[in-house]
């Protein structure tokens, strides 16, 4: 099901999302409004490692395993975002990321994750950040292999 519309608990979510924390509340209702709320079934695929990504999903409820040549890598849930690094490169997406519970989430693509970007340009420093933690974590697991 997607539906767009914004509602008071859907911006206490958002203001709870590190790449949103610091936000005003304008900047929040302007990410709300740009988003799309899509719900995924138990089994449902998020995101498909390999495939094209074309959007950023914020998860708001539910929890979805991530898995990396079928070997699980990680459990996310509540504020948890997934598909940034294909949204940005235009890439493959990295993982797969399946629904073990409902989920449901946001979902920005690509036309208003850029404009969001633009209109609130804190939220690129914080994206940096946060791929650059990711990146360390990646590696930091890479070379105890």
């Amino acid at each position: 099901m997607r539906s767009r519309g914004q509602s008071t608990s859907a911006l206490d979510m958002l203001a709870q999302v590190p790449l949103f924390r610091g936000c005003s509340k304008d900047e929040l209702k302007r990410i709300d409004r740009a988003a799309t709320r899509v719900d995924y079934a138990v089994g449902k695929t998020l995101c498909e490692e390999g495939a094209v990504g074309r959007e950023l999903i914020l998860i708001v409820e539910g929890e979805a395993v991530v898995e990396r040549g079928g070997q699980e890598v990680a459990k996310v849930g509540p504020t948890a975002f997934i598909g940034e690094m294909s949204l940005l490169d235009g890439g493959p997406r990295s993982a797969t990321v399946t629904a073990v519970s409902e989920v449901h989430a946001l979902v920005l693509p690509p036309r208003e994750f850029w404009q969001v970007l633009d209109d609130v340009p804190a939220i690129g420093h914080k994206l940096l950040s946060t791929l650059a933690a990711r990146l360390r974590a990646t590696d930091e697991v890479a070379y105890q292999a």
